[in-house]
């Protein structure tokens, strides 16, 4: 296994910088960020390129908010290789406020989910309890831990591909978690599912994320847009999330579909939403770290 240096940028009045290594797993690279007691998040590296956002008009279920398609540059960035876990979660939840540190700006249940298992996700987290649960690792490691933006989930999850699915046209029920109880493009049919698989059941995108088809919705930082030309507004072009400017608390935007909903929710271009303030048990999250908050050594 090849390895390569990560090296932090820290504030002068921080410690001394400290070393990661980036591991080279088959085609993708990634770090390790250490949670406690042998407990480890696996964020995996997102390669800078272009794409176009978005479904074509003639993609099977296409819904209208997902158009117009519209072309991204975005830089590289890092995002988790699965949903953060139960374990994982229960860890960061856990955390105390250091000495000198200020107070978590919200309170996190150590064990939210309805479905019960370490390494199952974490399920019944608000937008906001996700965002702390960011925050609380950016404050721990010095780095900018977030939700990834609309822009940032889709362009990983494609991993280079045009199709419905990062693995081609249809879905099969064992390539990911969802109900199969109906077809999708001629694909075959399973069963209907009662729970969540646990994290990585299944094969890797090319980038080497796993559950971006199915298994739990995932947050993303953007609030909810009907399309992506709402009225004489068009989504950025850069990864950036797409904010209102309002003084209510928009829904927020939900990707991936989940163990309970159908394959045409599993596209790489489907969309959901959700008040920030929800928790389901259909419901998780990964998380994101942008590039300006990580150097790799030449």
């Amino acid at each position: 296994m090849l390895e390569r240096t990560l090296w932090l940028p820290m504030a002068s009045s921080s410690p001394p910088r400290q070393r990661f290594l980036i591991r080279r797993r088959g085609q993708c690279q990634l770090f390790r960020e250490p949670l406690g007691e042998a407990l480890e998040l696996e964020m995996v590296w997102i390669p800078p390129g272009r794409f176009w956002m978005g479904s074509p008009p003639g993609e099977p279920d296409r819904e209208e908010s997902e158009g117009p398609p519209h072309l991204l540059q975005l830089q590289g960035f890092f995002l988790g290789r699965t949903p953060i876990t139960q374990a994982q979660w229960r860890a960061v939840a856990g955390w105390q406020s250091l000495e000198g540190e200020p107070p978590w700006e919200r309170d996190l249940k150590p064990d939210p989910s309805h479905f019960k298992g370490d390494d199952w996700p974490v399920q019944n987290v608000s937008w906001h309890d996700s965002m702390e649960f960011c925050s609380r690792l950016g404050r721990r490691t010095m780095r900018k831990y977030t939700l990834p933006s609309e822009a940032h989930w889709e362009y990983a999850c494609r991993a280079g591909s045009t199709t419905p699915f990062h693995f081609g046209a249809t879905i099969s029920p064992k390539l990911a978690s969802y109900d199969a109880s109906t077809t999708y493009a001629e694909g075959p049919t399973g069963s209907t599912r009662s729970e969540p698989k646990w994290v990585a059941s299944y094969p890797a995108n090319p980038w080497g994320l796993h559950d971006m088809h199915g298994n739990v919705w995932e947050w993303c930082l953007d609030h909810w847009h009907d399309s992506y030309a709402e009225g004489d507004e068009k989504a950025p072009t850069d990864g950036s999330a797409w904010m209102k400017q309002t003084a209510e608390e928009p829904e927020r935007v939900l990707r991936g579909g989940s163990w309970d909903f159908l394959s045409a929710f599993c596209r790489s271009a489907s969309r959901g939403d959700a008040h920030p303030d929800g928790a389901s048990s259909r419901v998780g999250f990964r998380v994101c770290c942008l590039p300006r908050d990580l150097l790799l050594d030449p």
